[in-house]
């Protein structure tokens, strides 16, 4: 479970909250993008933009579970390089703002090509019980969204 909120005004004391609930229903919270604040609120991750790969070794060295953002293989690559534990790799269907959907084709080429050095989580556009049935197909990790769980 993934606490984003990029409109917090006080985030720390809102992820603070989250963290609390999360810990009581036994789920494995992550915090997005502060790998500091995830740290100091015991989080069991961190998901990273694709921006951030630079703070991926300085995660896991706090004991981080870490997910970077990525859209195309050399972000894969260097992911793994850096040694992040899972990626996102998106988008898969279309989504607001996100540019032209990959596809669930692209989707398991990268499975293929790198499901066994990295775990790959399907992200972007997700909103359909079809959806979720053909990223199995493709055999990701996992899936990520927001909207699915409106």
């Amino acid at each position: 479970m993934l606490f984003r909120d990029k409109s917090a005004l006080c985030y720390a004391k809102v992820a603070n909250v989250f963290m609390q609930n999360a810990k009581e229903f036994n789920f494995k919270p992550m915090i997005h993008q502060d790998y500091i604040l995830a740290k100091e609120l015991r989080a069991f991750g961190v998901h990273l933009n694709s921006k951030q790969a630079i703070a991926i070794k300085r995660a896991k060295e706090l004991g981080l579970f870490v997910v970077i953002s990525t859209h195309t293989k050399d972000e894969i690559k260097d992911a793994i390089k850096e040694g992040a534990d899972a990626v996102t790799f998106s988008p898969i269907f279309t989504t607001p703002n996100k540019g032209k959907p990959k596809g669930v084709k692209a989707l398991k080429e990268v499975v293929d090509e790198f499901g066994k050095k990295i775990k790959i989580i399907a992200l972007g556009g997700i909103v359909t019980n079809e959806h979720i049935k053909e990223i199995e197909l493709a055999k990701a990790w996992g899936f990520a969204s927001i909207r699915y769980f409106k």
